[in-house]
């Protein structure tokens, strides 16, 4: 009979996302805002690819607990929704917040509206050699809209909006991420990978078993669905994504739409990798215009740079062959608050993101040097970072 394999997420108890009811107990907090809005995540290694993570956004103080898994191309339980997952669900629903917000601003009446995302990575070379390398390429965005507003006015209101969204501060321009490196409890310095310039952050090792669920129901937050129809891109299938020579591209979509309350759904599919269909919920703090009922937008965005980040290092040490007993981060970002939803008027603007690395190993500190290095240089999101990307965009009638 064949082994049954532990599977830390369903085995906790806890719903897979949650508000968290005790964030004074988890020994820390969100940074200090620089640019309108600060969120902090800490992730944690459960299993080679099942993660944990808890995200604060400093202009709330809530905290909300994520967990992320991988497919069968991976060799994961797909117990969660994969990284990318999180970037596209968090994009999209801050380009619904913006096009919502202007639309009012500029007394633009919108019936129906549903946003379809679609979003495209490369891996490239060998992580033997050194030279796998991820890359992130530009997004696709229909906007599909009922409204009695020329298509003129749509398509000047959606490329507004597109600009306004904090998330553009990331895309537009190159941003190196910045980073320290903690080695069996001591820091070290960072071989190729930009330094933070100032000391690490405390290692979150103790932060997560404490987090527990506000008395809410959130069993609501994600629902999975099934596996996500094959296309003739459908080619990475069980295992391929971890073999050593790569050569390939990645496809996510999201479908948001808006429920009767306002929160954004968001379905998410996974071309290539073939994965399974995630169903996600977001909405804003009530700060913010929202209730509160869902992560918010950046705290998606965060949490799938993060992610994708650490299965880069689980992914990396598994090819190689080498021991990573325990990985975790400590993630900083900085985003403006949107230009509609805002109010600031302005184009999204973010600095690099900056992220603290906790890795245990039985090697020496030049592996703990070479698995950062390239778990950058393979991470698809840190890459979509560095990288001047657009959102090309088409205005399409909505049909229910």
């Amino acid at each position: 009979m064949a082994e049954t394999r532990a599977n830390p997420l369903v085995d906790s108890g806890k719903p897979l996302f949650f508000k968290v009811a005790n964030p004074e107990a988890l020994g820390f907090k969100a940074p200090a805002i620089r640019l309108g809005e600060a969120v902090r995540l800490c992730v944690r290694s459960l299993s080679v690819m099942q993660k944990e993570a808890l995200v604060a956004a400093a202009s709330t103080g809530t905290v909300w607990r994520l967990a992320s898994d991988e497919g069968a191309y991976l060799d994961g339980l797909d117990a969660a929704p994969c990284p990318l997952s999180f970037l596209t669900t968090g994009m999209v629903c801050s380009y619904m917040n913006e096009i919502l917000a202007l639309a009012q601003q500029r007394g633009i009446t919108i019936k129906n509206i549903r946003l379809v995302q679609d979003n495209y990575y490369t891996m490239k070379g060998s992580a033997l050699k050194g030279t796998m390398t991820g890359g992130a390429k530009d997004v696709k965005l229909a906007v599909q809209v009922d409204s009695d507003a020329d298509r003129d006015t749509l398509q000047r209101l959606v490329q507004d909006a597109v600009a306004a969204s904090p998330l553009n501060g990331l895309m537009r321009g190159a941003l190196e991420s910045l980073f320290t490196l903690s080695h069996n409890g001591s820091e070290i310095e960072p071989d190729r990978a930009l330094p933070v310039g100032r000391p690490a952050e405390p290692d979150p090792g103790d932060h997560f078993d404490k987090a527990q669920p506000t008395a809410d129901e959130w069993s609501g937050l994600l629902r999975k669905g099934g596996l996500t129809p094959k296309t003739q891109e459908t080619v990475t299938l069980a295992g391929d994504s971890l073999k050593d020579e790569q050569d390939r591209i990645l496809h996510v979509r999201g479908i948001c739409t808006l429920r009767d309350d306002g929160v954004k759904q968001v379905e998410q599919h996974l071309f290539n990798p073939h994965g399974s269909i995630f169903y996600f919920l977001c909405d804003e703090a009530p700060e913010n215009g929202g209730k509160g009922l869902a992560p918010d937008a950046a705290s998606y965005i965060s949490a799938g740079i993060g992610f994708c980040f650490m299965t880069q290092f689980g992914r990396y040490a598994k090819i190689v062959k080498k021991p990573l007993d325990e990985y975790r981060i400590l993630q900083d970002t900085h985003f403006s608050k949107g230009g509609a939803s805002g109010g600031t008027g302005k184009a999204g603007s973010a600095d690099p993101v900056e992220t603290h690395v906790y890795l245990v190993t039985g090697e020496n500190d030049d592996f703990a040097r070479q698995a950062l290095d390239m778990s950058e240089q393979t991470c698809f999101l840190h890459a979509f970072c560095k990288t001047d990307l657009k959102t090309r965009m088409s205005i399409e009638p909505f049909s229910g």
